[in-house]
C-alpha cells in the first residue's frame, strides 16, 4: 500500500469489495472510505478509462451534500487509492431488499436528495448513466450520497449527445438500448424506476432474462397494479409517468422536477393550486 497513504491515514477494516479492488475504512481525525483499486487487473481499456475518470468527475462535482465527496487520491505503480466519504449505513439496494415497499413519505425523503444530486450533475454537464439503488449510499448520519461515477460522461450542454450502451438492465433508458445517441435525461428515466421500486417493491420492467427485460424496457409500457398502487397518490403516479416516459421530448428534466418540488423539508411536495386542501407527501 502507498507509503504516503499510510503516513496520512490509519487504514482499518475492509468494508466492501468490488471487481477491481477493496474498500477500507480509514482514519485521520475522522473516518473515511479508502477505495483501493488494483490497476494490474485493468486489462481492458474501457475499465482503465472508467477507473481514471471517476476521481476527476468527483472533483468536478465537489461540495454537493448528496454526492460522494472526494478528499484525496494516492496513485502508485500498482494501485489507485481514492479517499471519499464513508457510507457505512445500508445502501438503498439493501434497504429495498429488507423493507420495500416504502411508505410514500419515506420514498419522497430519499427521492428529493437524489434528484437534487442529479440536477447538480446535469448543471455541470455530467450524466451519471448508472442510477440504481446499489449506487445510492448513506453516510453514518443517514444522508444520501450518489456514488459510482465510473460510467459517467460529460455532455457539456448545448444539445451535445452521448452514445454507448451503459447502465444496468432494469434501470437503463430505452434510447440507450436502441443504440441511438441520447442526452442526460437517461438519468431521469432511471431515477423514475428507482422511485417506482421504492413505492411498489418491484421494478416496472422485469424479465427472467436480460433479453426479456430489455424487450419490456424498449416497449416502455408503464403499469400501476391497483393492489400495490391503491395507496399511492395520483400526484406521485403522474410524476412517474413523466419520468418513465419513452418520448424523451416529453420526459421531465431534473430542473423541471425540481421546479415542481419544494425541498425545504424532508419530504417532497409537488406545487399544486392553493385551493386544493388535501395534502400528502407528493402535494403542496
Amino acid at each position: 500500500m502507498c507509503e504516503k497513504l499510510k503516513r496520512e491515514y490509519q487504514v482499518c477494516e475492509e468494508v466492501g469489495r468490488g471487481r477491481f479492488g477493496v474498500v477500507y475504512r480509514c482514519f485521520s481525525g475522522d473516518s473515511f472510505a479508502c477505495k483501493s483499486i488494483d490497476k494490474r487487473l485493468l486489462s481492458d481499456a474501457v475499465d482503465r478509462e472508467c477507473v481514471e475518470k471517476e476521481p476527476k468527475i468527483l472533483q468536478l462535482l465537489a461540495n454537493h451534500p448528496n454526492i460522494l465527496q472526494l478528499y484525496q487520491v494516492f496513485d502508485d505503480e500498482n494501485y489507485l487509492h481514492i479517499i471519499t466519504d464513508l457510507c457505512s449505513s445500508a445502501s438503498l439496494y439493501h434497504r429495498l431488499t429488507a423493507s420495500a415497499p416504502f411508505p410514500e413519505p419515506d420514498a419522497a425523503s430519499i427521492f428529493c436528495p437524489l434528484i437534487s444530486a442529479i440536477a447538480h450533475c446535469h448543471r455541470l454537464g455530467i450524466a451519471h448513466r448508472d442510477i440504481k439503488p446499489d449506487n445510492i449510499l448513506f453516510d453514518p448520519r443517514n444522508k444520501l450520497k450518489l456514488a459510482d461515477f465510473g460510467s459517467a460522461e460529460s455532455f457539456n450542454g448545448g444539445g451535445t449527445m452521448m452514445s454507448g450502451v451503459v447502465g444496468t438492465p432494469y434501470y437503463v433508458a430505452p434510447e440507450v438500448l436502441s443504440g441511438r445517441e441520447y442526452d442526460e435525461k437517461v438519468d431521469l428515466w432511471s431515477a423514475g424506476v428507482v422511485l417506482y421500486e421504492m413505492l411498489s417493491g418491484f421494478m416496472p420492467f422485469y424479465g427472467e432474462t436480460a433479453g426479456e427485460t430489455f424487450e419490456k424496457v424498449g416497449r416502455g409500457n408503464l403499469r400501476f397494479p391497483t393492489r400495490v398502487f391503491r395507496a399511492v397518490s395520483g400526484e406521485a403516479k403522474d410524476l412517474l409517468r413523466k419520468m418513465i416516459c419513452k418520448d424523451v421530448c416529453r420526459r421531465l428534466s431534473a430542473e423541471q422536477v425540481l421546479s415542481k418540488f419544494d425541498f425545504s423539508s424532508s419530504h417532497a411536495y409537488v406545487r399544486v393550486p392553493q385551493e386544493v386542501p388535501e395534502l400528502n407527501s407528493f402535494r403542496g
